[in-house]
């Protein structure tokens, strides 16, 4: 087989075999198709698209061209979620320790910040002694042990999807549904799953703001999941205003611990997480129904269970044993705490909150580019949300910051996100559930 013919079918609109997609992929993880070529077929697919077969195809032979785990050894289901990212979402942070609770096994592998959106990685290293880049011994113990283990992908995993990735980065074909859900699944299905729930962000602060675009990327992940021969729902969810009052890394690690213990729980937070764990505690065949989960999920929560499996999995990660009990003695915030008054009086009608996920990466809690290194320190909190009333002069949200100039530069931003009227407008969090 030649490549460019390959390139050349695709661009003309042709359906592409399992064995010519096989072999493309191959030359990608080896190297001997060029960058050139892979730019190639990146655009020929944004344009032209992939049926159903060429999809799942591309998504296996990407998963393939890596280690595949294998859990075989464990005696209960072992089930992971994505989320396509947003700004204050810390899901997963509370999400894996009640689903081990609840039976269930969960090796999440997770991502770091990518532009505005916040990454789970970078809010476990605000834990001081916790690896996020584990070696597989260890990942597989704690995973057996404790029944989660939240950690970094690792090199072996899916390594075609890496190379293509970073050229599709860099040649404006990122937003291609069909090399999106090709590039999310090969990793997901690398992890050895039983069964997968996506968080697919629809709004100001997702990844698609567009409703029909994350609900058709949303249908493309299921039916492509479920193809590939793991059973895979997903749930359509908010993100036009940020899911917790915290957005920041340790500040939203701090609101995690929150939540898991019962101090303070943010209400679309609960909402969604509960939804989450409820279906995949039902794709788990744990449970019967999503309701049932429901009741499980909740009672993970209340008994105090999900606590000490998020105890567990820190401290055999690395982390300090009172991490929960101290986490204030642990964590590191950015000294400087300043009120961002509302310019006005009324409600909250309207967040830009990719707005705000800017003022995070302006603060240095982000990054402009994948090297740079970020200050877990900084970040926002108490965020005022969609239909609050707020009177003039009231905080928007608090700062956390090094110096004045964060400060004023964090304030702006912030200030110009909130849209504050005269109407109070219904809050979301869980729009519909797409299943295979």
């Amino acid at each position: 087989m030649l490549a460019q013919e390959i390139i050349r079918k695709k661009r003309d609109g042709g359906c592409l075999g399992k064995d010519e997609i096989q072999f493309f992929v191959d030359g990608i993880t080896s190297g001997a198709v060029s960058e050139g070529q892979i730019s190639a077929l990146a655009m020929a697919v944004y344009f032209q698209g992939m049926e159903l077969d060429e999809r799942v195809a591309l998504t296996l032979a990407m998963r393939d061209s890596g280690a595949v785990l294998d859990w075989s050894e464990l005696n209960g289901p072992v089930v992971d979620k994505h989320s396509t990212g947003g700004v204050g979402d810390n899901v997963s942070l509370m999400l894996a320790p009640a689903l081990a609770a609840c039976g269930a096994y969960v090796p999440m592998i997770s991502g770091r910040g990518l532009g505005h959106t916040g990454g789970t990685l970078d809010k476990f290293d605000s834990i001081p002694g916790y690896v996020t880049q584990p070696d597989n011994a260890l990942f597989r113990k704690v995973t057996k042990e404790v029944g989660c283990a939240i950690i970094g992908q690792t090199a072996n995993l899916a390594p075609a999807d890496k190379r293509f990735y970073g050229i599709r980065d860099v040649t404006a074909t990122v937003e291609s549904i069909h090399l999106i859900t090709a590039s999310i699944l090969s990793k997901k299905l690398a992890a050895g799953l039983d069964g997968l729930v996506l968080d697919v962000k629809s709004g100001s602060g997702a990844f698609m703001p567009s409703h029909e675009d994350s609900q058709k990327l949303a249908k493309s992940l299921v039916t492509v999941a479920n193809g590939a021969g793991v059973e895979t729902s997903a749930l359509l969810t908010d993100m036009n205003e940020p899911l917790a009052t915290a957005a920041g890394n340790a500040i939203e690690m701090k609101n995690a611990v929150k939540f898991l213990t019962g101090a303070h729980i943010d209400p679309r937070n609960w909402q969604i997480t509960v939804a989450l764990g409820a279906e995949m505690l039902r794709i788990a065949k744990l449970v019967e129904t999503a309701e049932e989960g429901v009741q499980k999920m909740q009672e993970a929560y209340r008994s105090g269970a999900a606590t000490e499996k998020f105890s567990a999995m820190v401290t055999a990660l690395g982390g300090p044993a009172d991490f929960v009990e101290n986490m204030d003695k642990h964590l590191s915030l950015a000294p400087k705490v300043v009120d961002i008054p509302a310019p006005k009086a009324g409600f909250v009608e309207a967040i830009d909150t990719r707005q705000l996920g800017i003022a995070i990466v302006e603060l240095g809690g982000g990054r402009r580019k994948a090297s740079d290194a970020i200050d877990h320190s900084v970040g926002l909190d108490k965020l005022a949300g969609i239909g609050q009333r707020l009177e003039k002069g009231q905080p928007l949200a608090k700062v956390y910051a090094h110096n004045d100039e964060q400060v004023a530069r964090a304030s702006a931003l912030v200030q110009q996100a909130y849209q504050i009227g005269e109407q109070q407008i219904a809050s979301h969090a869980v729009y519909e559930t797409i299943t295979g």
